[in-house]
């Protein structure tokens, strides 16, 4: 007879101290990338020895590791809300507002991804050519139904949501940028609403039927 054998019980204070070590590994890396940060970095912006850190994680790959699958995980939850039998327009409008929030409110988030990607996606390609692959195939189908429905217009659902991912995360990702060009009257946290109407205006109404 065989047993399985369960990983123990973290206790409050490890959770506590992982979680420190994570928002420190997240600040590290959205600034530096994968390849220009060091353990000694993190844990020094953790405020905690070298030592220490190791306690929790052997090495920068898990902690990088376990970043990202939290990542993807938060940033795949507005896709999968898209819903097949909802109004493809208010289902599109929300899921391009959702997005925006989470530029505004996980900017250092999508800068990692970003850098991730930009490195040629070495430690999440299984996830990407995997999770992310069949769920966006999968809602892609659901953008061809409202077609077939003559909910929409005809277009390529693929590039649709590449699109959509494109524009919205270029406000966290070009956040700086954004701010300097629309100067101190527009640059504030408003221009994120402004960022909403133009793009569902860009969206919805190029999906709109043809008469």
């Amino acid at each position: 007879m065989t047993t399985s054998t369960q990983a123990p019980r973290r206790t409050r204070i490890q959770q506590e101290k992982r979680e420190l070590i994570l928002e420190a590994a997240l600040e590290v890396f959205s600034t530096s990338g994968f390849r220009g940060s060091t353990i000694d970095q993190i844990a020094e912006a953790a405020g905690m020895s070298k030592p220490n850190l190791l306690y929790y994680f052997r090495r920068k790959e898990d902690i990088h590791e376990t970043l990202m699958e939290r990542l993807l995980e938060t940033w795949l939850a507005p896709l999968r809300e898209l819903d097949d039998i909802g109004d493809p327009m208010t289902e599109l409008r929300s899921y391009i507002r959702r997005k925006l929030e989470m530029a505004r409110d996980f900017p250092r988030e999508s800068r990692l991804f970003a850098n991730e990607i930009l490195q040629g996606a070495p430690r999440i390609m299984p996830l990407l050519a995997g999770e992310l692959k069949t769920l966006v195939d999968e809602k892609a189908a659901v953008i061809k139904g409202w077609m077939r429905a003559g909910k929409i217009a005809r277009t390529d659902p693929w590039h649709l949501i590449f699109s959509i991912w494109a524009t919205t995360q270029h406000y966290a990702d070009f956040d700086v940028q954004v701010r300097a060009v629309l100067g101190p009257n527009r640059g504030g946290d408003g221009r994120f609403e402004d960022a909403a109407r133009f793009l569902e205006q860009l969206f919805l109404d190029g999906l709109k039927p043809k008469a």
